[in-house]
């Protein structure tokens, strides 16, 4: 057993890990399973099925219909969900201490008895269906898509977690209990909890479920993408009738094992990340070239990216992308201390409120587990984002910059007219 400041971790020989956050003066907890399996640990017969698995866990178990899992949930003032992302499938419960058992009671019953049963099913792939048309619909929402697409052509990262009409069509119980027998056992597994909870209780609450997760199941084998390289597959645009030009551009960045993870994530707040950064400023405050514009960084176990959006007028679209690229290009080699200092001072703000939030630190320890393979007590995190200096600025700028971007963008004819991503890579030069 080992434990940072209140963070306290337990491995069991069955793989199955739990971590707690004691929070005394929270009146709530938050509880959920880690799931180390996402839409990326999808084979391409199985395009969105870790999406729809995670809808399906609340429609019915052998004990609980979907309407009894709602009601008693809400009965007990709770609030369930769940989340897919590429690497992991959450389902997670925010209720009061004294209903900790039934939490983890119904946590393992959607985990290990769904009955998937075939009307449910076909319901739920209609309720995707929309959610994906709805997806469909909105523009900064495909362009994302669209992006990705470019960024890992032919592998599961460039594919949308939601899958696609035809994918999804054709699940069938025997594909979404394959997928669930292959990766929900106790060694692809994380409990969190965190709020009004003792670790030691938590344990013997966990004792006498531990054995209906115990499973023997796959670990994901994951295979880095590799970023296009090819002249002319580095862009998409795709013509729509609208009246803006949703853009975005990026370049490869790392994984979140990379010692520069710190450096990069202040590097989006300084260059893109809020109302004072560089982006805001020179591109809609000084020059009022669009409405919407913030920078990303995505780092995931082998692989990154980071990128730019904006919506703007298609008249203006080059000369944003001109200046955007300027912007970085000048983090490379003339970051300044005040900016570097207002980037820290929001990182430290944003952890430290953070910390305040059952559900954050929830929702953080499994991550943390699963990304470093430990709990990051607070002081050593801001002591991280005390170290980031300029020099580790520009140096991440750099390695951006050295990559071969990629750019998506939707709009009508006009967005036609965009600069190519070779003309984007000639800028940066």
């Amino acid at each position: 057993m080992t434990s940072t400041s209140s963070a306290r971790v337990t491995q069991r020989p069955s793989g199955l890990t739990i971590v707690s956050t004691e929070m005394p003066h929270a009146n709530s907890i938050a509880i959920g399973i880690w799931v180390s399996a996402g839409s990326r640990d999808e084979t391409d017969q199985e395009h969105g099925i870790a999406h729809m698995l995670e809808h399906m866990a609340f429609k019915g178990t052998q004990r609980r219909d979907a309407e009894t899992i709602a009601r008693q949930v809400e009965d007990i003032g709770g609030f369930i969900n769940a989340h897919t992302s590429r690497e992991e499938t959450a389902y997670y419960i925010r209720l009061l201490p004294d209903h900790l058992d039934f939490a983890l009671d119904l946590l393992v019953d959607i985990l290990t008895s769904s009955t998937l049963p075939d009307t449910e099913i076909a319901r739920e792939k209609g309720v995707i269906i929309q959610e994906i048309g709805q997806a469909n619909d909105t523009p900064d929402d495909i362009v994302f898509d669209l992006f990705q697409g470019l960024c890992f052509p032919g592998h599961s990262a460039g594919r949308p977690i939601l899958g696609t009409t035809e994918s999804v069509t054709g699940f069938g119980r025997g594909d979404l209990s394959g997928f669930m027998d292959r990766y929900y056992g106790t060694s692809n597994m994380i409990i969190s909890a965190a709020g009004q909870i003792h670790h030691e209780a938590l344990l013997d609450r966990v004792d006498a479920i531990e054995s209906s997760l115990t499973r023997k199941v796959s670990k994901p084998e994951r295979m880095a993408p590799t970023w296009p390289q090819q002249i002319g597959k580095r862009q998409e645009v795709l013509v729509r009738d609208l009246e803006q030009t949703h853009v975005v551009f990026g370049w490869p960045a790392f994984s979140w094992s990379d010692p520069d993870r710190w450096p990069l994530l202040a590097l989006s707040i300084l260059y893109g990340g809020g109302m004072s950064s560089r982006l805001f400023q020179e591109v809609r405050e000084k020059r009022g070239l669009c409405y919407s514009v913030f920078s990303f960084g995505q780092m995931l176990s082998d692989h990154g990216v980071f990128g730019v959006y904006a919506g703007t007028d298609a008249h203006d679209a080059n000369e944003l992308i001109r200046v955007a690229c300027g912007e970085l290009a000048s983090l490379s080699k003339n970051t300044l201390e005040e900016e570097l200092a207002r980037a820290k001072a929001q990182m430290r703000s944003s952890l430290l409120m953070g910390g305040e939030s059952v559900m954050r630190v929830c929702e953080k320890m499994p991550r943390q587990w699963i990304q470093y393979g430990e709990l990051k007590d607070t002081a050593s995190q801001l002591s991280a984002i005390d170290d980031i200096d300029v020099g580790a600025i520009e140096k991440v700028a750099n390695r951006l910059i050295t990559g071969d971007p990629v750019l998506a963008a939707i709009g009508d004819k006009r967005a036609k007219t965009l600069m190519t991503a070779d003309a984007m890579a000639d800028l940066l030069k």
